[in-house]
């Protein structure tokens, strides 16, 4: 019994990352062109963000050479904001946008960036498995043009698209 119950729990854990590496990562990757600040245009509907506008992350360097991430978000039931303080890791080398990121103890999950606007990185196209997509933008509001591009892109790699969710900022 004992076995079986390790082997659950390891798949149960195994499962916590989200992503089998189905979706790829850019490659040339520049962390510090990544800090500062991201907005939410649209996302896959799901329980931690449901209901929630006004989306925004802060991303900074922690002292242990992880991120820190810092997600806000408006209630607009409750008319109350919401942040939630977790941390992320490399899943390979600091030059590919793969990380694994954490807001409930040892529990991580994906966060793959697999679009981003090189030079600028102005907007990105972020994956956490096949059910968690955010298209994400340094300012509250993105031109039409970008956004489509970014919704095909999403629809091509095999998302629902319809079901895109887009917040209020």
């Amino acid at each position: 019994m004992l076995k079986k119950l390790s082997l659950l729990l390891c798949f149960v854990l195994l499962a916590c990352t989200g992503d089998d590496g189905k979706y790829k990562a850019i490659t040339g990757f520049e962390v510090d062109k990544y800090l500062g600040t991201w907005y939410e245009i649209a996302r896959l509907d799901h329980s931690f963000e449901r209901g929630m506008d006004k989306v925004y992350a802060e991303y900074s360097v922690r002292e242990d050479g992880g991120l820190k991430v810092v997600n806000h978000g408006f209630d607009t039931k409750k008319q109350a904001w919401h942040e939630a303080v977790g941390k992320a890791y490399f899943v390979e080398t600091p030059d590919v946008g793969r990380l694994k990121v954490s807001f409930f103890g040892p529990f991580y999950g994906a966060y793959t960036i697999v679009e981003i606007d090189k030079p600028t990185y102005s907007y990105a196209l972020v994956t956490g498995g096949k059910d968690y997509l955010w298209i994400l933008s340094r300012t509250p509001q993105m031109a039409s043009e970008i956004k489509l591009n970014l919704i095909a892109q999403a629809k091509s790699l095999g998302f629902d698209t319809d079901r895109l969710i887009y917040p209020n900022q």
